[in-house]
């Protein structure tokens, strides 16, 4: 049985990477939409922002990735554009476990719509440590997946600014290497030993890269029931699910909203993974 019927079968869309992202889009998008994914070969995405704060990023992530795929559009002189932009640090949910935000787009000049998805990453290979030599890293090592998952270092405590710093790190000689260096370029003779967050470098990150793009692609599927255009999809959630105890509103999802990008038309719908009740755990007034 074929694929469902796609606006975008045959076409074409810019993906702007330096870090072979299109290992995440182009088979997925070629296969659920039919369309097709250029990379540049020249286009320096790190202008935009880098993870190891070289360049810091100017704008919101949905400002960034935009951006990052209009590059893509200039550079290859294309209609439509996708990009990606993650950020890593404390879990929004989970205290003191470390969690992650991809977010996808494709911004599309030819039906005047831009249209993202996101996934929020709960186990990903982000990590640091501060040691002075290698034989501190064991069991951060295995943890984190060396060498498949490849680390940078830097000096723990910068002397000079900017300090140095060394990426992508797949090798235990480089690595022993790199933290000798950076040890005693550091005022506390510790080098900071760090996941390498770049896609390329890290397999986990590009695997949740490719989730967030299956959802994208799915939502491109599904058009708007007033309008026709792509993108129809779940753009917020409405909280208040009865008490199970009083009945009164509690902090789950109760409803779902979904909304067209381009006519803001908008349906509500049942938040359909939630049982009827709420624990009362989760009440505004038994316990708020």
């Amino acid at each position: 049985m074929g694929r469902p019927l796609s606006v975008y079968d045959g076409g074409q869309a810019a993906l702007a990477t330096m870090h072979g992202k299109e290992q995440a889009f182009s088979a997925i998008l070629h296969d659920i939409l039919g369309l097709s994914v250029l990379v540049p070969e020249m286009i320096d995405t790190d202008a935009l922002g880098t993870f190891t704060g070289e360049v810091p990023r100017k704008g919101t992530m949905l400002e960034t990735v935009m951006a990052k795929a209009r590059l893509g559009m200039t550079a290859m002189k294309l209609p439509r554009g996708l990009a990606s932009e993650g950020a890593y640090g404390p879990h929004p949910q989970l205290p003191f476990v470390p969690g992650g935000i991809e977010l996808v787009v494709l911004v599309d000049d030819v039906a005047g719509i831009i249209v993202h998805e996101h996934l929020v990453v709960d186990a990903p290979v982000f990590a640091h440590r501060s040691v002075a030599a290698i034989s501190e890293l064991e069991d951060f090592l295995t943890n984190n997946y060396f060498p498949s998952h490849a680390l940078i270092v830097r000096p723990n405590l910068p002397d000079r600014v900017p300090g140095i710093i060394f990426k992508g790190i797949g090798s235990y000689c480089a690595l022993d290497e790199a933290i000798a260096v950076c040890a005693k370029s550091s005022k506390d003779g510790k080098a900071l030993v760090a996941s390498d967050m770049r896609a390329h470098f890290n397999p986990t990150r590009m695997a949740a890269i490719q989730k967030a793009v299956r959802r994208l692609a799915v939502r491109l599927l599904t058009l708007c029931p007033d309008c026709d255009n792509p993108g129809f999809g779940l753009v917020d959630i409405e909280t208040g699910l009865p008490c199970e105890e009083c009945g009164g509103p509690s902090t789950l999802p109760l409803w779902e909203v979904y909304g067209c990008v381009k006519c803001k038309h908008v349906s509500r719908r049942r938040a359909s993974d939630r049982a009827s009740r709420a624990s009362a755990a989760h009440c505004l007034f038994c316990n708020p």
